[in-house]
Formats: C-alpha cells, sequence, structure tokens
C-alpha cells in the first residue's frame, strides 16, 4: 500500500476503533475520500464491534463464562488492531480478519 494512502487514512482508522461513535464517524468520512486503508480498518472494527456485542448477548443470556471468554477475545483482538492501525499497518485480527474483510467487503 502507499505510503500517501496510509498517512491520509491513519487518523480515521484509529479512530474506528473508538466504540461504535467513532466506528459511525470514520464510515461517514470516509464515504468522501474512499480511502483504501481507513476501509480495511473499518471493516475490521465492524467486525469486533459485532463480536463484542455477541459476547455481551451470550453473557447476559446464555452463559456468562463464554460470554467473558469472548469479551476478553474481542478486547485483545481490539488492541491488536488499534496498534495496527497506529503503525500503519492493515494487520488482520487472527482468526477472525480474514472472514471480517470477506462479510463487510461491501462496508467502506
Amino acid at each position: 500500500m502507499e505510503n500517501q494512502t496510509v498517512n491520509e487514512g491513519k487518523t480515521m482508522a484509529i479512530i474506528s476503533y473508538i466504540w461504535w461513535i467513532g466506528l459511525i464517524i470514520a464510515y461517514f468520512m470516509n464515504n468522501n475520500t474512499k480511502n483504501s486503508f481507513t476501509g480495511f480498518h473499518i471493516r475490521q472494527s465492524v467486525g469486533i464491534n459485532l463480536l463484542s456485542l455477541a459476547a455481551g448477548i451470550i453473557s447476559s443470556y446464555i452463559n456468562g463464562t463464554v460470554g467473558m471468554i469472548i469479551s476478553l477475545g474481542a478486547f485483545v483482538f481490539w488492541i491488536i488492531a488499534l496498534i495496527g492501525a497506529i503503525q500503519g499497518e492493515e494487520k488482520k485480527i487472527p482468526l477472525l480478519g480474514d472472514l471480517f474483510q470477506d462479510w463487510f467487503k461491501g462496508i467502506a
């Protein structure tokens, strides 16, 4: 990926990892510029946020222990993805990164 593309999209990529609000802001701001680096991180962030939501639902209604394990995994994935955005890398999260890119390819 070009260094200019990374530099232009780095701020929005980082913002996309700030909960749902940052994700929405990054999504709408990226609609104007269509930066591929930002788009990559928006898709990763959507997947991580949905994983966190699923962990909360599982923890509340099904099994608290399983929900906590999934929630801890989502937190670790969030840290990995945020560090990748800060470093200017398109680092996919382990296990689910490819799936998130495929499932949410229509986003950003």
